[in-house]
């Protein structure tokens, strides 16, 4: 069954996924370009049913399978499975409520594992490659800021990057947007001992190892900085990556998304 996961998603989003030249165009950009479209999904190494999840978002990072579409991906391992049986090594309290600040946005009952959500504007069940496929096309034809990411170093225990965003159109002026910063390992992987996935190896992609606001952003004036973030010692091994996205302080809709690997 596991070989049959990327055939399955080939299948399903090759035939649904629009030509690169119908894609809507980006706030400031031309129709060719790709949309970014940023995908959090939250997950714990101690659900069961959460390495399907894990898997299908390598996917999305690796093989970009939707057409007209720039899937930036982030991994968040949430807390409130670690006192199952096993503590998940990737998992911070701050997940498990930035996790709680979207089911009270979209009127859930609590959270659950694996949850994807989509550009803050959707969210479904991680491992439904279908649903997943259909929320991701509907983001593509959200207007984008176009945010840059450049000159991304790293300097022993720190990681610089320069984010630049120009001045947008009066349709989205006068919304209160946040600028976030994320740092996340490339690829990490577990020996999970106990709890629902004991004797299991697990894999992700994209973990985030750091999360934080780096202020609110006036959408009348060009932005232009550099941002400086800590990583933690023995992280990043195997690649880490720098990600910037813009989110309504509101409604949570992720305005624009943008990523450097190092």
């Amino acid at each position: 069954m596991r070989g049959l996961v990327p055939l399955l998603v080939l299948l399903i989003f090759g035939a649904a996924a629009p030509s690169p030249h119908t894609a809507v165009d980006r706030v400031g950009g031309d129709k060719d370009a790709r949309v970014p479209v940023l995908l959090e999904l939250f997950t714990s190494e101690g659900c069961s049913s959460c390495p399907p999840a894990d898997r299908l978002l390598e996917i999305f990072d690796q093989r970009q399978p939707i057409d007209g579409a720039d899937l930036i991906v982030l991994s968040e391992h949430v807390d409130y499975w670690n006192q199952l049986g096993w503590r998940d090594p990737f998992s911070s309290a701050q997940y498990s409520s930035r996790q709680q600040e979207y089911a009270n946005r979209f009127n859930l009952d609590g959270p659950y594992t694996p949850q994807l959500v989509v550009d803050g504007r959707f969210e479904t069940n991680g491992s439904n490659s279908r649903e997943v496929g259909s929320a991701i096309q509907k983001a593509l034809h959200e207007q984008k800021i176009p945010i840059a990411v450049s000159r991304a170093t790293r300097d022993g225990n720190r990681i610089s990057a320069h984010i630049e965003i120009s001045p947008t159109p009066s349709s989205v002026k006068g919304t209160k947007v946040v600028l976030y910063v994320a740092l996340a390992d490339n690829r990490d992987q577990s020996q999970v001992e106990r709890g629902e996935n004991a004797g299991r190896a697990l894999a992700h992609v994209a973990v985030t190892r750091v999360l934080k606001q780096a202020g609110t952003i006036d959408l009348n004036n060009t932005y232009s900085n550099d941002v400086t973030l800590p990583l933690a010692p023995g992280t990043g091994s195997n690649g880490v990556r720098f990600v910037a996205f813009l989110q309504d302080a509101k409604s949570g809709h992720v305005l624009g998304v943008a990523v450097q690997k190092l």
